[in-house]
């Protein structure tokens, strides 16, 4: 039995469609807040999650 997960026909369809739509990103403002939310609870995850949005809103090069 291998361990990788087969792809799912309509997966790349869906990944396709989403990178060729521009989705409108929230103020940095907002943003900025949810990232310190994020860093007062312990959210690891959502830190990183409201850092890259907020580069990307400001334009910044993103690592993933």
């Amino acid at each position: 039995m291998s361990g990788t997960i087969p792809r799912r026909p309509t997966e790349a369809a869906a990944i396709a469609a989403a990178a060729r739509s521009a989705r409108p990103l929230p103020p940095v403002e907002s943003l900025l807040s949810a990232q310190r939310l994020c860093q007062m609870r312990g959210d690891r995850a959502g830190v990183r999650l409201a850092a890259a949005r907020s580069a990307r809103a400001l334009g910044l090069e993103v690592a993933e």
